[in-house]
């Protein structure tokens, strides 16, 4: 056992990143990241939403500032 961690299985797969290239990657891969990119935008968009309900209450109790 290697105080590195060097010895450690390592995992193949990486997280998809934007823009990298898809030429080596199956259909079945595609759809795999299409479906992973949309969970995610639907996570970001019900943040954003979470975030401006939060600045809309506070601009209704303190007012909005310019």
């Amino acid at each position: 056992m290697s105080i590195f961690g060097d010895d450690l299985p390592q995992s193949r797969e990486t997280a998809p990143c934007p823009g990298e290239d898809l030429y080596g990657l199956s259909v079945s891969e595609l759809d795999e990241r299409i479906a992973l990119y949309q969970a995610e935008i639907s996570r970001l968009e019900a943040e954003r939403v979470k975030k401006q309900a939060e600045t809309d209450a506070a601009h209704a109790i303190f007012g909005k500032t310019p």
